[in-house]
């Protein structure tokens, strides 16, 4: 796909390391001193439930600009029923063209191939202000609630979009976060090191 400047396409296999390497700039000190978010796509590439056909990149000029990726899992409805969805992320673009328009283009071309690929609905964890432009709503006006957490904690981090019109109706629920995202510590440490070194830094703002 051409927008304007740029295009979308899938990954190529000989780009991991070039988009692994873009995704941790573009979350290095964000969240947290470093990053572990280019580990967990390295290792979210080899999970059954990633999805390959929207494993997505951006290029703008020949150059790797942004990226986003889906991978299945479900919601366990209150009813015993296991419904089929989708969570995504890492989603990224590189730090010197944020904030310029191609996060939502990116975010939007993914979605309608996600809707065209026949997926009902996205959830996963964002800010509302960015993800809320694009559809997004609070997870909790689904009924769905995030799994181990409280009933009476902070859930305005837990988003939803329907990708097929009513797809969550008379479902409530829990979300179940694919288990590959939990990754090691150590292990981040290890892979990291295979990259350009880079200071940690504790910042204003950081969750972890």
């Amino acid at each position: 796909m051409n927008t304007n400047d740029c295009i979308i396409r899938l990954e190529n296999n000989n780009e991991h390391r070039e988009v692994e390497n873009l995704i941790r700039e573009s979350f290095w000190n964000v969240y947290r001193p470093g990053c572990s978010e280019h580990y967990v796509i390295h290792v979210l590439r080899d999970d059954p439930m990633f999805v390959k056909e929207l494993d997505l990149v951006m290029e703008r000029d020949g150059k790797l600009i942004g990226q986003n990726m889906f991978m299945r899992t479900v919601i366990e409805a209150d009813d015993g029923r296991v419904i089929p969805v989708l969570t995504m992320g890492p989603i990224c673009i590189t730090p010197e063209l944020k904030r310029k328009g191609y996060g939502k283009i990116l975010l939007d071309h993914s979605l309608n191939m996600a809707a065209e690929l026949g997926f009902g609905a996205v959830l996963f964890e964002g800010n509302i202000e960015f993800y809320g432009k694009s559809g997004f709503d609070y997870a909790s006006k689904f009924g769905i609630r995030y799994h181990d957490l409280p009933d009476d904690a902070d859930a305005s981090f837990f988003l939803c979009k329907e990708l097929i019109v009513g797809y969550l109706n008379g479902i409530t629920g829990v979300y179940q976060t694919p288990k590959g995202y939990y990754v090691d510590d150590a292990d981040v440490e290890k892979f990291d090191k295979e990259f350009p070194q880079k200071a940690k830094l504790k910042l204003p703002g950081q969750v972890f």
